[in-house]
């Protein structure tokens, strides 16, 4: 027994790759930073939809992390066409919006869960593992 040590070899051992998208540099910076010490790669990161949607087709993360409300091209925007270019990759909208108005938006979207930024990081990082089958 080796007390639950990874050998870096270990194919099987691959970190999960994450994109995060945010017109918030902060809150990147403290989504990626939660990820990465929880065993996630980011990727990269994305200002807004437009660029979620290059660097996605670049990039093939496992999963995606897509705020709402961006200028340029919002989450409600982009996540059907980041669903078509990347069909098995999760969708996590991660939004400070939650009202029954932008819950029946969400419906019409296919994204995989919804959380609230107002909720502990913690709750992002259990969904992540959780989306993956970790």
């Amino acid at each position: 027994m080796h007390n639950g040590e990874r050998h870096p070899e270990s194919t099987q051992q691959r970190r999960k790759t994450v994109l995060v998208v945010d017109d918030s540099l902060l809150v990147r910076r403290t989504v990626c930073s939660a990820l990465v010490s929880d065993g996630f790669d980011v990727c990269g990161e994305a200002n807004d939809g437009q660029e979620a949607i290059e660097l996605a087709g670049k990039l093939s993360p496992d999963l995606i992390v897509l705020d709402l409300s961006m200028p340029v091209m919002n989450g409600l925007q982009a996540a059907p066409v980041l669903r078509k270019m990347v069909p098995n990759s999760p969708i996590i909208l991660f939004t400070i919006y939650t009202s029954k108005a932008v819950d029946q938006q969400l419906r019409t979207i296919e994204v995989d869960a919804v959380l609230s930024k107002g909720e502990p990081l913690s709750n992002l990082v259990e969904k992540a593992h959780a989306l993956l089958g970790e």
